[in-house]
């Protein structure tokens, strides 16, 4: 657990920074699988909507770690636009666990 006498700003970068970059590795990931591979588990339609809900992900998160960056981390990013991502990620793992499954049998 993080000392929480640290400053609010060093409190911010502690914690929002990784989360970021953990986002970003995710969201680079699963893009490159959908871009790569057709699944045969999903429709063409829902391979595409789930591509361009990472791609607007993607350049959402881009301009959050901008105005993080511009701002020497003493803006956050509110919960309601970090949840469509977590859900978004999570949504990407199960694919990806799914295409090893399948790839497995």
């Amino acid at each position: 657990m993080q000392d929480s006498s640290l400053p609010g700003t060093e409190m911010l970068k502690t914690v929002l920074e990784p989360l970021l970059e953990d986002f970003n590795y995710w969201f680079a990931r699963s893009r490159e699988l959908l871009e790569t591979e057709q699944l045969s588990f999903m429709s063409h339609e829902e391979q595409s909507n789930l591509l361009l809900r990472l791609q607007q992900a993607q350049e959402e998160l881009k301009a959050a770690k901008m105005l993080f960056s511009a701002t020497d981390g003493q803006v956050g990013i509110d919960m309601n636009t970090l949840m469509p991502w977590h859900r978004l990620v999570t949504e990407c793992w199960n694919v990806s666990m799914h295409l090893r499954q399948t790839r497995e049998v």
